[in-house]
Formats: C-alpha cells, sequence, structure tokens
C-alpha cells in the first residue's frame, strides 16, 4: 500500500521527514518552500488517493502562489502538530 492512500499514513510520513529536517538544522523557510514545491508536484503530477487529498489538489489549483504557499505552511504545521516523534 502506498503512503499516500491513507490520509493519516500520509501526515505521519510527513511529520516524521520534517522531524528529520529539523533535526539535520534545516530552517523554516526552507522546509516551506521546499513544502510548495512538493505540493506543487503532487497537485500536478498525482492522481488524488483519498478525499483529503483531493480537496487539497482542488484548493491547490485555484489558489495564488502566495496562497500556496500558505497552504504549504498548514500542512507543515498540521504534520508537525501530529508527528508521531
Amino acid at each position: 500500500m502506498s503512503v499516500l492512500e491513507n490520509w493519516d499514513n500520509w501526515k505521519n510520513f510527513l511529520g516524521d521527514r520534517l522531524n528529520y529536517a529539523q533535526e539535520k538544522g534545516m530552517s523554516d523557510e526552507t522546509i516551506t518552500d521546499l513544502a510548495t514545491e512538493i505540493g506543487g508536484y503532487l497537485a500536478n503530477e498525482v492522481d488524488s488517493k483519498n478525499h483529503q487529498e483531493k480537496v487539497l489538489a482542488d484548493l491547490w489549483s485555484v489558489a495564488s502562489e502566495d496562497e500556496q504557499r500558505a497552504i504549504a505552511n498548514m500542512m507543515v504545521k498540521l504534520v508537525e502538530n501530529n508527528s508521531t516523534h
């Protein structure tokens, strides 16, 4: 099963990667930049595997660049607050 097929698994996966980046000293701005790039890639190149991902992709498709950055930042906060570590 792909990590993208289950919303909780996806959040845990992102949370683990976020913790790793923070442990390696990556700045919050750099993390948000990367999250924005990944969000764009996922929205444009990967089919949504669950309802939550579909909502995010739909929001991403109508958002300005600033709004996309805000969505990415909110995802970082979400996984940071729900992190398994």
